[in-house]
């Protein structure tokens, strides 16, 4: 576990408000956090949110988040963009802010990863058609050992979250569940 990061992708209670109860995913999501880091493992809390600069920059080609920068939602310091108080962030873990849906694109996290050693990622949170699909894509192409939390990733859409579980996300990561994280 030393050289594995389990990533807590936008579980943000802006994001977390599209499913229809998100109280069990982040009761495993904070038990999975707690497994990795009694490993000696890190975690790195990833976020959407955006300041007035960011919101400015998003291209209105952006399919994803030309609304998000047209009404003016996720704004860095508003309370739901915030990191989930139920997964607080620690000491030793990593903090993220992003603009984009992939935690590796444009946010710094693959450098402060490597300088920790880490070679493994542990993915986990919303959506697992966004920010899971676009961090698991750029992880393997960043050559990461590559694991995906199976009951600790959601999506507003359950059809979407089942085709990428079942075909597409295990051609690039090994598939685990929460409780298989346990230190031992």
């Amino acid at each position: 576990m030393k050289h594995t990061a389990l990533l807590l992708l936008d579980c943000q209670p802006a994001v977390l408000a599209a499913l229809p109860d998100p109280a069990p995913l982040l009761a495993r999501l904070e038990r999975a956090a707690a497994d990795v880091r009694a490993g000696g493992g890190t975690v790195a809390h990833v976020r959407t949110a955006f300041t007035e600069s960011d919101w400015a920059a998003v291209p209105a080609t952006n399919q994803v988040f030309a609304a998000v920068a047209r009404h003016r939602v996720l704004h860095h310091d508003d309370p739901d963009a915030a990191f989930h108080p139920q997964l607080p962030q620690l000491d030793d873990d990593l903090a993220v802010r992003k603009t984009r849906l992939s935690a590796l694109s444009g946010t710094g996290l693959d450098q402060r990863l490597r300088a920790r050693a880490v070679d493994t990622l542990i993915l986990a949170g919303l959506s697992t058609g966004g920010a899971v699909l676009a961090t698991a894509l750029d992880a393997a192409d960043h050559d990461y050992r590559l694991r995906v939390l199976s009951d600790g990733v959601a999506d507003p859409d359950p059809h979407l979250h089942e085709l990428l579980l079942e075909k597409v996300l295990p051609a690039r990561a090994e598939l685990l569940n929460c409780s298989s994280l346990k230190a031992g």
